[in-house]
């Protein structure tokens, strides 16, 4: 966080406080979004909102269990954050999975399907609500052209990992869960905050104002839906000045310091000199973003898109190209060929400790075919349309 604070501070120089007032507005719409966003979830949470979905997961076979994981993770990285998700499945999953070895390849499924799901939706993921938001995606375009290689990416990846997981003895009552009770009124919350999330694209497409202002107005309607059904009760755990609280303030604060210095970064001119160089090296963009989504693997994800955004122009590559597509895909999916790729696997460490050798072995070449896979659905689709004049 220091690191990313001094660097947006000491790359700027005075002869461009025009384009330092430019990047603070652009990085100030990113950061209020994430902050609403995830205001929001924070409050579904505290009404054990999630639990809803449980229900779903439940099966006596190990197998269909994770392949349940897979899909429910998916999907519902599609309308929530992916790290959230993460979270709150890799804590379901020390109740469905005692084994702890087990546990840890069904984390590695989160991780996933998580970054894939959060592909295809202009709220799933970080990197692809950057480019949204910067108007290099628009959200019809992101989810017709982005769902099948993210769902080609998954069931490859799940495919590949499915055989290494065995099943329980006959009788046994792994895989069952007992569901716990919503807190009062969790219901409501919970389907509330799920359209309010839902509803931001749309009022994006409708109105043409900025996302972020979609987000907070939807933060708006849960705070008041919050206050009013917990009125005169001592819950302040369900409302939104705790879920503020709960925040991670300093991660926030690193996406700022990250972008800024980004932003610097394109305004002296490095960032086009840096594409060139890519271009004349490589030639092909395709190529290109094939080789973002995996740098994405080892370095974070947010500032290679930012460092792409700052590399290529809108000019150069209009709203909606396929060098866009093709880097949401990529850096969203690319990170979960090694476990510190990005930000749910990371999470997968700190929650249930798993290691870096033992994610690599047992898992990075099934997200790799995955990734792939994706890449060559997403070429064959475009190819497809093409030819259709679509």
């Amino acid at each position: 966080l220091g690191v990313a604070c001094v660097s947006a501070c000491f790359c700027f120089s005075a002869e461009v406080l025009v384009q330092l007032s430019e990047k603070l507005a652009e990085v100030s719409d990113i950061c209020l979004f994430i902050l609403a966003a995830s205001t929001i979830v924070e409050v579904m949470d505290a009404h054990q909102g999630f639990r809803v979905v449980t229900k779903l997961l439940e099966t006596p076979s190990k197998k269909q269990l994770f392949v349940n994981i897979s899909l429910l993770t998916f999907f519902l990285s599609a309308i929530l954050n992916n790290l959230t998700v993460t979270i709150v499945m890799v804590s379901l999953l020390r109740k469905l999975v005692p084994d702890k070895d087990e546990r840890g390849l069904f984390g590695a499924l989160v991780v996933v399907a998580a970054n894939a799901g959060g592909v295809w939706t202009p709220i799933g993921d970080v990197t692809t609500t950057m480019l949204w938001i910067n108007n290099n995606l628009s959200t019809l375009p992101i989810v017709t052209n982005l769902f099948v290689p993210s769902l080609a990416c998954l069931v490859v990846s799940t495919a590949v990992l499915l055989p290494k997981i065995q099943e329980a003895p006959e009788g046994s009552d792994e895989g069952m869960i007992e569901m716990a009770e919503l807190a009062p009124r969790g219901n409501i919350v919970f389907a509330t905050g799920i359209g309010c999330l839902l509803s931001v694209p749309v009022f994006n497409e409708l109105t043409g104002l900025p996302p972020y202002l979609g987000m907070l107005g939807g933060l708006g309607v849960i705070w008041l839906l919050t206050d009013v059904i917990h009125a005169g009760e001592k819950r302040e755990e369900l409302m939104v000045p705790n879920a503020l609280g709960k925040l991670d303030t300093s991660g926030i604060l690193f996406f700022f310091g990250i972008l800024l210095s980004v932003g610097a970064l394109e305004s002296s001119g490095l960032l086009v000199e840096l594409a060139q160089e890519l271009d004349s090296a490589i030639g092909n963009v395709d190529v290109i973003a094939a080789v973002i989504g995996v740098a994405s693997a080892v370095i974070d994800n947010v500032p290679l898109v930012a460092a792409t955004m700052g590399m290529y122009s809108l000019d150069q590559y209009a709203t909606d190209d396929q060098l866009w597509q093709l880097i949401a895909y990529c850096a969203g999916t690319g990170g979960s060929i090694l476990v510190i790729g990005s930000a749910s696997g990371v999470a997968l460490m700190g929650l249930e400790k798993v290691e870096f050798l033992w994610y690599a072995k047992n898992v990075s070449l099934a997200a790799f075919a995955g990734y792939l896979a994706g890449i060559a659905v997403y070429l064959g689709q475009a190819q497809v349309l093409f030819a259709l004049g679509a």
